[in-house]
């Protein structure tokens, strides 16, 4: 294989790589939040934004546990 054949082939690699990663990766927190309560407002209960922080704090607790 040449040197230029694997350069390529690296480029394309890492190319895909990159798109993965951005169609992959996380939500940013504050969006992901605002979808929770979204969710939850949506099927009847009513809460305010420290309540999902507090909510995700919990969760996260029991995640790591």
């Amino acid at each position: 294989m040449s040197k230029t054949t694997l350069l390529y082939c690296f480029l394309g690699g890492a190319l895909v790589g990159a798109t993965a990663a951005v169609l992959f990766a996380p939500e940013k927190g504050s969006d992901l939040r605002r979808k929770i309560k979204e969710t939850l407002q949506k099927k009847g209960i009513l809460c305010t934004e420290s309540e999902i922080d507090s909510l995700v704090a919990q969760l996260t607790a029991d995640i790591d546990e």
